[in-house]
């Protein structure tokens, strides 16, 4: 693992390689052959499986580890590992987020898996929550999925809160989903409170099918904001797992690139990301450790101009990516 970094202006302590939990805290998600990922769906089959797959990030090097209150019990897992392992807060850094509720109680065939709430009265629950779960070791507090039509961004009552907590020591900023993720991102960064920008950090979805964020994160990390990258592998779909007819051109094309680079699909997702000069922190989303050591091995890819051109090519329209993401099945 690299030495760690900076994240943004933030003052925490990061490594390229992250690990989120979104598929490893609950039994329902949409990534791509999820059932196949985990050992059964009891809770404590799930905790003791997501240890293992924590210990086998730590063991790797990962130093920044990524939850949420709708992911399930993610947050009470981690809770639990960093407990158990007796890791310090300084040893590690944190981040979760708050404004979905996670409501499938444990079902994967639920009607709703979660529902989504920006609400002043949701964010001081979920950050008590929050708190309770981990302790200490919160260092990162992020709206999860921003938008404008929550109407988060004008809250003045959820601004002034959030303001708060930082002046308490937490950091915060702010998750980014959809099609508009670029204007979010720029209407999210222009806030202030008392003169000081509000947030220094956000995460966002980018990769090589869903690359249209790539100017603003740009300027952003010139500004001293820090950026963290979920989903670069896109819920599965540029992996193995997705044996899409409709897909076969775009796949023989990274089969292509992986075997120049010697790497896997993951790898070469993955690589493709950290290639970004701006991304301080790319999210592994893997809920098996040979899925997470695949990920980790993305750090040895010689990455060059020519895997760049190629994978380009792949891009789609920002309403073609996230309408082809609304309609992968939990499972």
């Amino acid at each position: 693992m690299h030495p760690l970094r900076t994240l943004g202006r933030t003052g925490l302590k990061v490594t390229r390689l992250g690990l989120g939990l979104a598929a490893l805290g609950r039994p329902g998600y949409i990534n791509l052959s999820h059932s196949d990922d985990l050992p059964g769906t009891e809770v404590s089959a799930m905790e003791q499986h997501a240890h293992k797959v924590l210990d086998a990030a730590w063991e790797a090097g990962i130093r920044y580890f990524d939850a949420a209150r709708s992911y399930g019990r993610a947050e009470e897992f981690l809770g639990s590992w960093l407990r158990a392992r007796g890791i310090p807060p300084a040893a590690v850094t944190v981040g979760s987020k708050w404004g979905y509720t996670y409501t499938a109680n444990w079902q994967i065939d639920a009607d709703q898996h979660e529902v989504k709430e920006h609400s002043i009265e949701v964010l001081n629950r979920q950050w008590q929550e929050s708190q309770a779960n981990l302790d200490h070791h919160l260092d990162l507090y992020q709206i999860h999925s921003a938008t404008l039509d929550s109407g988060v961004l004008t809250n003045h009552a959820v601004l002034a809160r959030l303001a708060e907590i930082k002046l308490n020591g937490t950091a915060v900023g702010f998750s980014a989903s959809g099609p508009n993720q670029a204007q979010i991102i720029e209407e999210a960064l222009s806030i202030s409170v008392d003169g000081a920008r509000l947030f220094d950090e956000v995460q966002v979805t980018w990769n090589v099918l869903e690359p249209s964020t790539s100017a603003v994160l740009a300027q952003a990390h010139r500004d001293g904001v820090g950026i963290i990258v979920k989903e670069a592998v896109a819920n599965g779909r540029l992996t193995t797992s997705n044996n899409d007819p409709d897909f076969a051109a775009q796949r023989a094309v990274l089969e292509q690139v992986a075997q120049r680079l010697d790497t896997t699909l993951d790898g070469l997702a993955i690589a493709a990301v950290l290639a970004q000069p701006w991304a301080d922190v790319v999210l592994s989303g893997a809920a098996r450790v040979d899925h997470l050591q695949s990920n980790i091995a993305a750090l040895n890819v010689r990455w060059d101009e020519e895997a760049a051109q190629a994978l380009a090519a792949l891009a789609e329209k920002p309403d073609v990516y996230w309408s082809r993401r609304s309609d992968l099945a939990w499972n």
